[in-house]
């Protein structure tokens, strides 16, 4: 075989990106032309060429679809090479000002007062989307009964109107957390994307402290960087949660707060009740600060599920703290809870009109890492329909009464020691 001339190499390596990579694997070509010379077949899959930078986004605002290739080099007798020749991802631009024409109906309106169908009639075109593929360009004609598909729509195409996914090559695809169309990458509960749960601890536990006492006890701190947060339990007694900085986010101050969605800690957390009498919170994370969740107790505790992820390196403070806090913190006023009969009716908020307690003695409930008090027994006050939730400002001690009877306390009840 004669000699490779050096301005063959360089025919080679100009042009394409194919003659590129030869030329930087040189023994792989010369590899290829021994197997034409002696009559061989390679085998095994073809290489890719390197990604192109992705495109520019397809969508001027709002959501849309950005691209990039590869193709795929294959010596003779290769096979096709493995994996997909694009990717596509999910660009999200700044939203389009009020009254912008959206995507689908532009598109649509590209055959208006064009002449279709083999007729010289033309129609004025708006999306319709009752047809079976949402990623076919449906267009219905006003005023009339019946609708045109005018191929497929455009890449970066919402598949209908509030969906997350969007069309590309025909195809109705959702990002995963990577950002690629149709790639199904999801968050572990760690928050990693495509993980397997392996850096964070799953934190599940039941607070089954009898609670001798009425009043807010603590349940558990709920520490930085905790997810999936989920507590539940089924009694008349009230979860509480209290943010680091000593405010209440719900149901503090003996104020029964209206079920919804409310803010904390950087998280969103749903708090329900149902008449079963059940109560929930439910908070993806991660959250930004500690929270202390509280109960606070009209009957005896039947038990608190509570269970949340917290990264592997957050654990170890967060047993340490707990047990510093010594959970749960034993409360100083002598009062026992007075189980409720099950046969008893629940009384609804309709029923009985919201009472609010009268003047408090004795300090307000306590901030995180302080010990519990007693609070009197004094009434919840349940929400009004359209009441907004009740927190809890900030505001120091309250000054413990002198002897005697306290002000608001029922008859027949002892009055609370002095701690």
């Amino acid at each position: 075989m004669g000699k490779l001339r050096p301005e063959s190499v360089e025919w080679l390596a100009s042009g394409h990106a194919e003659r590129s990579r030869v030329f930087q694997n040189l023994p792989l070509f010369l590899w290829a032309l021994l197997n034409c010379a002696l009559g061989l077949s390679a085998q095994g899959p073809g290489e890719w060429t390197p990604w192109v930078s992705w495109t520019r986004c397809s969508s001027s605002c709002g959501r849309g679809v950005s691209v990039r290739s590869r193709r795929c080099l294959r010596l003779p007798g290769e096979q096709p090479c493995w994996g997909d020749s694009h990717e596509y991802r999910l660009c999200q631009l700044p939203d389009c000002p009020p009254g912008a024409v959206p995507f689908r109906d532009l598109q649509c309106a590209l055959y208006n007062d064009r002449p279709v169908l083999g007729t010289q009639r033309t129609y004025q075109w708006v999306p319709f989307y009752g047809a079976p593929s949402q990623c076919d360009l449906n267009c219905l004609a006003e005023g009339h009964t019946f609708y045109h598909s005018f191929g497929r729509v455009l890449d970066g195409t919402a598949c209908s109107p509030g969906a997350h996914g969007v069309c590309v090559a025909g195809r109705c695809l959702s990002a995963g957390c990577d950002g690629l169309l149709g790639s199904g990458a999801l968050e572990d509960r760690c928050g990693r994307c495509g993980g397997a749960n392996d850096s964070c601890l799953f934190v599940q536990r039941v607070f089954r402290d009898a609670g001798a006492f009425a009043g807010y006890w603590n349940v558990t701190l709920i520490p930085e960087g905790a997810r999936h947060i989920r507590v539940a339990h089924r009694s008349r007694n009230h979860l509480a949660l209290m943010g680091g900085d000593g405010r209440y986010v719900l149901n503090g101050d003996w104020a029964v707060s209206p079920p919804g969605t409310y803010e904390a800690a950087g998280t969103h957390v749903v708090y329900t009740r149902d008449p079963g009498p059940e109560e929930t919170l439910r908070a993806a994370g991660p959250t930004s600060a500690d929270l202390l969740l509280q109960v606070l107790l009209q009957e005896p505790n039947p038990g608190i599920e509570f269970e949340f992820w917290l990264p592997r390196e957050r654990y170890s403070p967060f047993q340490a703290r707990a047990q510093a806090l010594g959970w749960p913190l034993r409360q100083p006023q002598p009062r026992e809870v007075e189980p409720q009969p099950p046969a008893a009716p629940a009384v609804t908020p309709a029923q009985t009109p919201p009472l609010t307690p009268g003047p408090r003695a004795g300090p307000p409930p306590p901030g995180p890492g302080d010990p519990l008090r007693g609070a009197y027994p004094a009434r919840l006050q349940e929400p009004h329909a359209t009441a907004g939730p009740r927190v809890r400002v900030g505001t120091g001690p309250l000054p413990l009464p002198a002897a005697g009877t306290p002000p608001g306390l029922p008859a027949g009840c002892p009055a609370p020691r002095q701690p």
